[in-house]
């Protein structure tokens, strides 16, 4: 009886178990992601063809040699700027030297004609004769003249010229013989200029000869 009950007891214990089996499918899966991933690369297609990336690398090149080609230029530009503001400033700094210098001479050259009038003005404060009194007006003149002329100044000729109105300015005309017909018979106010810039006209008499007398010499 109690062997029947062991029997009993092993058989319920047998089919109360399940038979449980284990695959390994690691292996499996490993392999079908390697199949899944050549796949995927054999089916992804080039984008760009080889010769485009080429242009774009030599694009890319060229717009990094126009960009360092542009920094050159303004650094040169910059520096340029830089040497022609301090050539402007040597020039001027030297144009005002030269004006100074020329200023400072001219000044000089007139002391002398300040010394004649002081001692023309003595002379005839100190009752001199009028002849000692005109000799020094005229050394005070003619000292005045040199100081002009050493900056270029030229009187315009005019006595027994043919009147020109771009160095003359007629302010009167009177009969006179027919050679002096057209001609500055009498300057009133001596004109000046520098080279050829005209500081101011002679101020002219210009004679005309009379009807009478041109008929004479016609």
């Amino acid at each position: 009886m109690k062997s029947r009950d062991k029997e009993d007891q092993g058989r319920e214990s047998n089919e109360g178990k399940v038979d449980i089996r284990v695959t390994d499918r690691r292996r499996s899966y490993l392999n079908d992601n390697d199949d899944a991933g050549s796949v995927a690369n054999a089916e992804t297609p080039r984008l760009k063809p080889t010769y485009v990336e080429e242009l774009e690398a030599r694009t890319q090149a060229a717009e990094q040699s126009a960009r360092d080609i542009q920094t050159r230029f303004e650094q040169l530009k910059t520096r340029l700027q830089q040497e022609t503001d301090e050539t402007r400033q040597r020039l001027n700094r030297a144009a005002d030297e030269r004006a100074q210098r020329a200023k400072t001479d001219f000044i000089a050259a007139l002391l002398p004609v300040l010394d004649n009038l002081e001692r023309a003005t003595e002379a005839a404060d100190s009752g001199s004769t009028l002849e000692q009194v005109s000799t020094g007006v005229r050394q005070t003149a003619e000292s005045f003249k040199s100081a002009l002329a050493a900056t270029g100044l030229e009187p315009v000729p005019a006595l027994g010229e043919l009147f020109n109105p771009e160095l003359h300015e007629a302010v009167e005309t009177a009969p006179a013989d027919p050679e002096l017909d057209g001609r500055v018979t009498a300057e009133y106010t001596r004109g000046y200029r520098i080279g050829d810039r005209l500081l101011r006209p002679a101020r002219v008499k210009v004679g005309r000869a009379t009807e009478k007398a041109q008929g004479a010499v016609d």
